[in-house]
């Protein structure tokens, strides 16, 4: 516990002076003090509650009680490296082992998803021998050097910044914005075989294939989910070039999507990654990541004679917080919590959708899900300026939600997973209210539309009576529905 709390106004002010200037926080010009957080509520230094829609981190919740306890207990006892032997390490590793594919079967424990990344490229390499990556249009896979190089959604931020030549940047298999779209017969065939031309182009340069990598699916990229049958073909052809692929689990993993424990298993039974890194939910807050991956590339690794060793990755103390978060994960049942509410959540926003010309698309799996707010749904323009109005009018509500995707118009919807009902028609709730006054201001109303017995909506341009600008890179694709949940439920996971 801090030995003295400040005013709100001197944490700002001290933090300005010694926290480097990069290192934004949210809600910049009236930002927020946490002060303690339980479950899917965060409490400021006043005590207010607010519901916590974006925190993935807090997998099981904030502060869960099972899993403090764990960590404080190991912590009491021993707390070293990975080079003496301890039970926590091998009983994590069997543990997480038995949720993904049996060739996914070595792991390598580290501290940040930035430093799985990492290290899921030096695999590469040293497996391939080969030296390229490609990579997906507004992808984000950590802050290390390594990373903002095949980061697009970092690296197009940097001032006059080109990828580096071993760097190939595939179109994102977006449906709903990207050069495929749903009324492409067979999107995912289409993006994967941009992916086949780039290694051909690739090639015709004497350059060599090393890796693909991909979330599994698209955080920062606008809560992107791939068609299935996308990452087989890819898989296929990135194989045949020598390469490998690496499943970025960091962002969606242990359970979110609801059907399956992993986001890369919503490909189908016949897709397994020859590397799966993970992160973020995986210690509930504590600071641990894994890398995953086969036999052959682990020996591969071992062969180049370098030892690989992490000061803190893998101790006691991780793994028994590891292990806490896999027991409450199992024990409350929170996958399907995840499939559950996240469908009911999906379904009030699809709703939602219904009412209001602004929502865009509604896509998502489990308790991942995106709001695509537009202001013109036959171009759909991205709504960006409202994306951030209605961040910030939940904000005052005590709701926090961001927003996110090349055009920040993107609601992201990724709670903690004991996220309930409750939760769920709240946020929706304020939500359509706020989406009801934008919508006045901005002349936008339904009677406008004609809504069909699907629920689509087609209406005519609206007037730019608002004089608002729309950008010129709008997409001209019809709007012909969102992407339904899969109600498939796979087998149950050992955890």
């Amino acid at each position: 516990m801090a030995t003295e709390n400040y005013d709100k106004q001197k944490t700002i002010d001290l933090r300005k002076k010694h926290v480097g200037p990069s290192c934004k926080v949210f809600f910049s010009h009236d930002p927020i003090k946490i002060v303690r957080a339980r479950g899917q509520y965060m409490y400021n230094e006043k005590d207010e509650k607010y519901l916590d829609c974006i925190n993935n981190v807090a997998h099981v919740g904030h502060c869960h009680p099972d899993v403090v306890e764990a960590g404080a207990k190991q912590m009491e006892l021993l707390n070293t490296n990975s080079r003496f032997l301890h039970d926590n390490l091998v009983l994590y590793a069997q543990r997480l082992q038995a949720t993904l594919p049996e060739k996914l079967s070595v792991c390598y424990f580290v501290n940040s998803g930035s430093e799985a990344n990492d290290l899921a490229l030096r695999l590469a390499w040293q497996y391939t021998g080969h030296k390229d990556i490609i990579t997906l249009e507004n992808a984000y896979h950590g802050h290390v050097s390594s990373l903002i190089d095949i980061s697009p959604y970092k690296f197009h931020q940097m001032t006059g910044a080109e990828p580096s030549q071993h760097v190939h940047v595939a179109f994102s298999p977006d449906i709903y914005r990207g050069k495929y779209c749903e009324d492409h017969p067979d999107p995912a065939t289409a993006y994967a075989e941009n992916v086949k031309d780039i290694i051909e182009q690739a090639h015709k340069k004497g350059r060599k294939i090393a890796a693909f990598i991909a979330e599994s699916l698209q955080s920062c990229g606008g809560q992107v989910i791939p068609p299935v049958g996308y990452f087989q073909k890819v898989a296929q052809h990135v194989r045949n070039a020598g390469g490998i692929f690496i499943a970025d689990e960091v962002q969606v993993g242990f359970g979110r999507v609801g059907t399956h424990f992993w986001g890369f298993q919503l490909q189908g039974e016949d897709f397994v990654p020859d590397i799966v890194t993970m992160g973020k939910p995986i210690g509930n807050g504590h600071p641990m990541s894994c890398v995953i991956t086969t036999r052959e590339v682990a020996e591969s690794f071992m062969s180049s004679g370098m030892e690989y060793f992490n000061t803190f990755g893998g101790n006691p103390v991780s793994c028994a917080i590891g292990l806490a978060v896999l027991d409450v994960i199992e024990k409350e049942d929170l996958q399907r919590n995840a499939l559950h509410i996240g469908g009911y959540l999906t379904q009030l926003l699809d709703d939602l959708k219904k009412r209001h010309l602004l929502v865009g698309d509604v896509r998502g799996r489990g308790l991942f899900i995106g709001l695509d707010l537009v202001r013109n749904r036959e171009k759909r323009t991205p709504a960006t300026a409202e994306a951030q109005d209605v961040i910030y009018r939940l904000k005052e509500q005590r709701i926090l939600l961001s927003a996110d995707g090349p055009h920040r118009n993107v609601l992201k919807f990724k709670p903690p997973m004991c996220f309930s009902r409750e939760d769920a028609e709240l946020v929706v709730e304020k939500i359509d209210q706020i989406l009801t006054d934008l919508e006045k201001t901005l002349g936008l109303q339904m009677s406008e539309a004609v809504i069909s017995e699907n629920g689509h909506t087609k209406r005519k341009e609206p007037s730019d009576e608002n004089g608002l600008v729309h950008p010129s890179n709008g997409s001209s694709h019809k709007h012909t529905g969102t992407l339904p949940l899969d109600k498939k439920n796979n087998k149950k996971q050992k955890t």
